[in-house]
């Protein structure tokens, strides 16, 4: 193999190498910042691009997928003069690779020392209570802040949100106790309603029953008031015929007398210790005892 054929067979692995350093290719949700000679040139996006080299180089891979970032937690005071710790999630999203790549140096960092600020600022104004019970103000004022001062840097602020606020412990152990405080008073509260609605219910219950035996007995003293005017009725209705017969009958004087005797012997089978017999009843005794005589005769 002579010189030329050597010299040919190098030229075209060099050219070979030359090519594939040159060319790069972009994957999905990523975005490439090309400098030629120190200076911006573009951004390519997805896809098998050419970059020469020595002249052109790839500043810096920037994704462009939404990403987290979680904060250590921040020392905070409140308005009240009370110091906590409170941690935060930042979702954001590059929208421009080159304000990313030259806007600020370590993006992630100013980020963070920005959230830090915009926490005690935001939080400087609330008392305790408040910034425990805000969680959704504290996250929206801090997304629009935050939004605002990284647009320069290419940055979008999708979401912030306060993972944890964490209260000196003396705080803690307060408001535990005055959680435990508030529990046993719904306790005790449910308890006396329940108490009190038993009573209302039992009272109800024994004055229905009260109601229940009055119309009974009412009923029964009613129908023992029918039934003795029923009986009444009925012995006078008797009376009334016997009379009416005796009527009919035309008994005679010594009958009369004769039925008013036996009427006073069965008065005198009663109870009664004393019997008075009227004057006229001695014409009754005479004539029994001429009747007795003759019958002995």
């Amino acid at each position: 193999m002579n010189l030329g054929i050597m010299l040919i067979i190098a030229l075209a692995v060099i050219v070979v190498i030359f090519f594939g350093a040159a060319l790069t290719i972009v994957q999905q949700a990523n975005r490439y910042v090309i400098e030629r000679f120190g200076a911006y040139t573009e951004t390519k996006g997805v896809g098998i691009h050419f970059v020469i080299p020595f002249v052109e180089r790839i500043a810096k891979k920037v994704s462009i997928k939404e990403q987290v970032v979680d904060f250590p937690p921040q020392p905070v005071i409140t308005k009240d003069n009370v110091t906590m710790q409170i941690d935060t999630v930042v979702f954001y999203q590059v929208t421009d690779p080159k304000l990313y790549t030259y806007g600020v140096d370590r993006p992630m960092k100013a980020i963070e020392n920005l959230t830090a600020t915009t926490l005690r600022n935001i939080i400087g104004d609330l008392e305790l209570d408040q910034s425990l019970t805000s969680r959704d103000l504290i996250n929206t004022k801090m997304r629009i802040i935050l939004d605002e001062a990284t647009d320069p840097w290419g940055i979008k602020i999708n979401r912030v949100e306060v993972k944890n606020i964490i209260p000196p412990k003396d705080i803690r152990e307060a408001m535990e106790k005055q959680m435990r405080a508030e529990r046993e008073k719904r306790q005790a509260i449910l308890l006396a309603e329940g108490n009190k609605q038993s009573q209302i219910l039992n009272a109800q219950g024994e004055k229905a029953a009260a109601i229940l035996r009055a119309e009974a007995e009412k009923e029964v003293r009613i129908q023992e008031a029918q039934g003795k005017a029923e009986a009444i009725v009925e012995v006078q209705t008797a009376t009334a015929k016997g009379i009416e017969l005796i009527k009919k009958a035309g008994p005679t004087e010594a009958v009369l007398r004769l039925e008013s005797y036996k009427a006073m012997i069965e008065v005198a089978n009663g109870q009664a210790t004393k019997l008075i017999i009227p004057s006229d009843m001695q014409g009754v005794v005479g004539m029994a005892s001429t009747l007795l005589e003759a019958v002995k005769k």
